[in-house]
């Protein structure tokens, strides 16, 4: 079986071909620039692979209701050019296959889960903290949607005592991504997150901010594993800081054997950066089983 995989990003489109146990036989990266010639060069490259079904974890926010009209759409982006484009009905009228489509933060629980250290959980939680920050969360065994997807970027937080800059979200004066996002790290500091490395007040602030969502997610939805990938996170020295933190907030109230073993429930991502690509792969598998 030939599995297609598209992480549509607002940078860069990976497009990859793989089979039902995760092998990646072929993979090329497009820059998103049009969607005429972004979507035209990735439909001619996966014309010539045969495949017999594609995945498509995409940037936001997306319609994942199969009962609207713009089902499959991007839609409100302020992406130039990327509002109101059909992706997934595109990919399905050109190459004539199943197109299975969710966000890219799900696709990377999914990959995380049929692939990598969360196999065999049912309530898994996947953040990335990069540019923009997101979080797909897979429960009870499946994908969680509603009227939109999660858009847990968006929870509001505590202002750290020694944080005097603005938020930069155009919407909310102290939400999670308005505050703790890569740009947000650049604007408060004067530099990018990795030339800031040996500066602790940097990080402590940053887990200072991430551990107050993970605390609300975790109280909210329970999960098994919590995952943090993205730009933000690579940078390892953040999450003894996060667990820290998070077990602060906590103060013992969840009675857990995870509450106990933070350096294991707190993690990095485990598939080498191919979590959403491997998630995209598991999206198509799941479309041709429907």
């Amino acid at each position: 079986m030939r599995i297609g995989a598209l992480e549509a990003g607002g940078t860069k489109m990976v497009c990859a071909v793989g089979d039902e146990w995760g092998t990646i036989t072929e993979r090329i990266q497009i820059p998103t620039t049009t969607p005429e010639e972004t979507i035209g060069a990735m439909t001619a490259w996966f014309r010539n692979q045969n495949i017999d079904a594609l995945g498509i974890g995409c940037f936001g926010p997306i319609d994942l209701r199969r009962t609207s009209d713009t089902y499959g759409y991007i839609t409100t982006t302020p992406k130039p050019g990327w509002a109101w484009c059909d992706m997934a009905g595109t990919f399905e009228r050109e190459l004539k296959v199943p197109v299975g489509f969710d966000t890219d933060v799900n696709a990377s629980v999914l990959g995380e889960v049929t692939f990598g250290q969360a196999k065999g959980m049912q309530t898994v939680l996947y953040v990335t903290v990069g540019t923009g920050i997101g979080l797909g969360i897979y429960v009870n065994g499946m994908l969680h949607h509603g009227i939109l997807h999660p858009e847990a970027g968006h929870v509001l937080l505590n202002v750290h005592p020694e944080d005097h800059w603005k938020c930069r979200c155009p919407y909310h004066p102290n939400c999670f991504e308005g505050l703790a996002c890569g740009p947000a790290i650049e604007e408060r500091w004067g530099k990018r997150a990795e030339e800031l490395r040996d500066h602790p007040k940097v990080w402590q602030m940053e887990a200072y901010y991430i551990a107050q969502a993970l605390m609300d997610y975790i109280c909210i939805l329970s999960p098994e594993k919590v995952i943090l990938g993205g730009g933000v996170m690579k940078q390892q020295q953040l999450f003894p800081l996060i667990r820290s933190e998070v077990d602060r907030l906590m103060n013992s109230y969840l009675e857990v054997e995870q509450m106990h073993h933070l350096d294991a429930y707190i993690v990095p991502e485990s598939l080498n950066g191919d979590q959403g690509i491997l998630g995209c792969l598991r999206l198509g598998m799941m479309e041709l089983e429907r």
